[in-house]
């Protein structure tokens, strides 16, 4: 199986949006970080945008932040919707002419293989999220040329220490 490079990039944008969780990023910083075209990014940084994946901020001090509920999405939610065609082989796909693709298709059991070896291949995809490929943070971070990254607080409870309370 084989990704697109449409995919490949929407993965891209979301992980450097997730690892710059504060402020707002450009396309431009984006395509200067991984070395690719800003014209192909900006199409997909729209679509990310119509799924909500992605807020913009236009304006002169505008930019792009990744949608909290981003973080959770799984790359297998992220592969389906980018990718156009899931056919491995042509007897996946419909004829436009109505005809059967292969003389065999009737009893062929390759294609029902092929098919668990797709559903397997997604079904792995969806068992990690954006949020867990983006950790280490700052050592993509670093990699991207995002000069400082948050270190995000977790399972802090309010109360929870004490000294903090003191006057």
């Amino acid at each position: 199986m084989r990704l697109t490079d449409y995919t490949d990039y929407a993965l891209r944008v979301l992980l450097y949006l997730s690892v710059r969780s504060s402020g707002l990023s450009t396309i431009q910083e984006i395509s200067d970080a991984y070395g690719i075209s800003k014209n192909h990014l900006m199409k997909i940084v729209q679509q990310l945008g119509e799924l909500g994946w992605v807020e913009t901020v236009r304006g002169r001090n505008g930019g792009l932040r990744l949608a909290e509920r981003s973080r959770a999405l799984t790359i297998g939610e992220i592969v389906r919707k980018t990718e156009k065609d899931f056919a491995i082989v042509g007897c996946f796909g419909d004829r436009a002419d109505g005809q059967q693709g292969c003389v065999i298709q009737p009893q062929c059991r390759l294609r029902g293989v092929l098919a668990a070896a797709r559903d397997a291949f997604l079904a792995e995809l969806d068992k990690h999220t954006v949020e867990e490929l983006a950790n280490p943070a700052n050592e993509l971070a670093r990699l991207l040329g995002i000069t400082s990254v948050p270190i995000p607080v977790t399972g802090f409870v309010p109360g929870s220490a004490p000294w903090l309370n003191e006057p």
